[in-house]
């Protein structure tokens, strides 16, 4: 019996995805590439992350000089992040207003963020589309950026990602992660990446090659894509209906640096298979 393609290439990316958590699970926990940091592993990391960006500073720097002094909102969906939320806040560039919206924590991360200077909000539902689009129902600014909150993506590279959408180039500006680490990215996830990036390009017609999680486009716009998704399927949701709009969407490349404590999703075998499940249902409305 002859499948669709259609088929052997979602059975193609759940078995990927599948290998990639197996894979992450199978590691011992102090000793993961830069995925998951431990506590007697935080200094090498930090020193890890040192040189990387300032091998990077540069490029950021200059591409900062493309935004103006208006302020933009920045959307950080926050679930048990009290590790990361200092580096995180602390690289939050000059003209960005950080929302954390705090999804359910309970390590104190709301706390800390408050503590900071960041703006804290709470979602009780929880799900990563629940915990964004509260941050950006209470965003007052005219420019939203959404970044991780988990330290793998540098919030001073958000200068890069919202300008060309501040300077009119660009409708939703998304980050398309470079890996900088070796183990950051296993290759299964990447695979199940580029399977998804195939797939979002034959729905939409729209060229890209990461869903990616740094994102800017104009809070009036995101609020008439009147998104439905509260879980995983929130960012291919907005990139599927801003492509159905005819919004002008482009890539930036950015840091994908490791993170700090487990994935949410590559974490867990139920994270993993409830992602694939909600971008599934996402590319088949």
């Amino acid at each position: 019996m002859k499948l669709r393609p259609t088929l052997v290439h979602a059975r193609v990316a759940l078995l990927a995805v599948i290998v990639a958590w197996r894979r992450l699970l199978s590691m011992d926990e102090g000793r993961r590439e830069g995925v998951h940091v431990r506590a007697h592993g935080r200094e090498a990391a930090t020193k890890c992350r040192s040189r990387i960006i300032q091998r990077g500073s540069g490029i950021t720097e200059k591409a900062s000089l493309s935004v103006t002094d208006m302020t933009v909102d920045v959307v950080l969906p926050c679930l048990d992040e009290a590790e990361a939320l200092p580096w995180i806040l602390g690289r939050i560039p000059s003209g960005f207003r950080p929302i954390v919206v705090d999804n359910g924590s309970v390590d104190g991360s709301a706390r800390i963020a408050r503590s900071l200077g960041a703006v804290v909000v709470r979602e009780p539902r929880r799900g990563f589309g629940a915990a964004c689009q509260r941050g950006l129902s209470v965003a007052t600014a005219e420019v939203v950026c959404f970044c991780d909150c988990d330290a793998s993506l540098d919030p001073r590279q958000l200068p890069r990602v919202a300008g060309p959408v501040l300077g009119g180039d660009a409708d939703l500006m998304l980050g398309r992660r470079r890996p900088v680490v070796r183990g950051v990215w296993p290759l299964p996830a990447r695979l199940a990446n580029r399977e998804l990036a195939r797939r979002i390009r034959r729905r939409t017609g729209v060229y890209v090659r990461d869903l990616g999680p740094m994102r800017a486009a104009r809070r009036e716009d995101l609020l008439a894509l009147c998104l439905v998704d509260r879980r995983s399927g929130y960012p291919l949701e907005m990139l599927v209906r801003a492509a159905d709009a005819g919004w002008r969407v482009h890539e930036v490349e950015v840091d994908y640096l490791p993170r700090i404590g487990r994935s949410k999703v590559t974490g867990t075998l139920r994270g993993f298979c409830q992602a694939v499940r909600d971008m599934n249902a996402v590319l088949v409305r």
